[in-house]
């Protein structure tokens, strides 16, 4: 457990390395400089790799190799980016997707994990995965999302429902099903499912995001939230009994609301967040109104998590056109999170 004075620095797993991770990672250190601070933090990459980004980019930023997480806040002090390093190696290769790096990117992820839970780490933001890499190599997950709640359960023997959270400056969405084909969306859809997703959205909107009596807007699966049933019975038979559930729970939820008239500016300043039934419906909304300042946040877990809300973004990786904003939103929310949370 970690013996240190003030606040435990935020643990920053470094990704894919052939695509932006590293990049917007040194972007951020870069701007410590910035009148706006950034929180400690420090990354979990392989050293060698992380430098020869900062070369390819032209971003003079001197990396400090630390030994333990509490040693991040006095490198930070020196404008340093702390690295601890991995045992695997990283291949400095923007949009090169090699599965030989897969080991050293789960590790990353791994003992950024563990030093949440041990204290060491007051927060987890993630740089992005290539979930296809790692299934080259073997990963079995579903996303970063699932593997993390697995991860969590196994070490700590607990059980854990992640929920996915994608907050932005004007509009926070959830999806209750998250990385199923859209065919499947119908099989997996229960009210049992909404209820424990709104559930545990309320309880950490509550806990780690301060506030107070979370509003819930449950939007409709089907068009117009089915019309009285004239388009489909889902909204009358699954969402509108959670609804009632909710409520006589005491969680302030409303709907089932029709999806194409809730998202528009006026609407949104009835809720806090957005329920949604699958995932473009509520990541279209959130990445259309703040792209590049949606966080990806995980609630349900014993820690917390936020990520950046786009993907590798392979292209853009070692040209320097990459941008941070979502990656220091993500590092601004976790650090705020992790103090509540602590």
């Amino acid at each position: 457990m970690r013996t240190g004075t003030g606040p435990a620095p935020l643990a920053v797993s470094v990704g894919e390395p052939s695509g932006i991770g590293p990049d917007v990672i040194l972007m951020a250190a870069a701007r410590r400089q910035e009148p706006s601070a950034l929180p400690d933090f420090f990354v979990l990459a392989d050293p060698a790799m992380l430098a020869a980004r900062a070369r390819r980019l032209s971003l003079p930023v001197p990396l400090a190799v630390i030994d333990a997480a509490r040693e991040a806040p006095e490198a930070c002090r020196t404008g340093a980016l702390p690295v601890l390093p991995l045992v695997n190696h990283h291949d400095e290769a923007p949009a090169r997707l090699d599965p030989v790096n897969a080991l050293a990117t789960v590790e990353a992820i791994d003992r950024g994990t563990r030093l949440c839970l041990e204290g060491e780490a007051a927060a987890l933001v993630t740089a992005p995965i290539h979930k296809k890499a790692l299934y080259d190599a073997g990963f079995r997950h579903p996303g970063h999302t699932e593997y993390l709640a697995d991860l969590c359960a196994g070490i700590t023997g607990g059980s854990y429902r992640p929920v996915m959270l994608l907050t932005g400056p004007d509009l926070s969405c959830i999806p209750v099903t998250i990385h199923v084909p859209f065919a499947q969306v119908l099989d997996d859809l229960t009210t049992d499912l909404i209820v424990e997703t709104c559930r545990i959205a309320a309880r950490d909107m509550q806990k780690r995001l301060g506030i107070e009596s979370p509003r819930l807007a449950l939007a409709g699966l089907n068009p117009h939230a089915g019309e009285g049933g004239a388009i489909g019975r889902e909204d009358i038979e699954i969402i509108a009994p959670a609804v009632e559930i909710l409520r006589n729970e005491g969680i302030d939820a409303i709907g089932p609301l029709p999806a194409d008239t809730m998202f528009h500016a006026e609407a949104r300043r009835r809720y806090d967040v957005a329920v949604c039934m699958y995932h473009d419906q509520a990541l279209i909304p959130a990445k259309t109104l703040a792209f590049d300042e949606t966080v990806n946040v995980t609630l349900g877990l014993p820690i917390v998590r936020t990520s950046p809300d786009h993907g590798t973004a392979a292209d853009l990786a070692g040209t320097g056109r990459a941008r941070p904003d979502s990656f220091v939103a993500a590092l601004r929310l976790a650090a705020r999170m992790g103090a509540a949370a602590s």
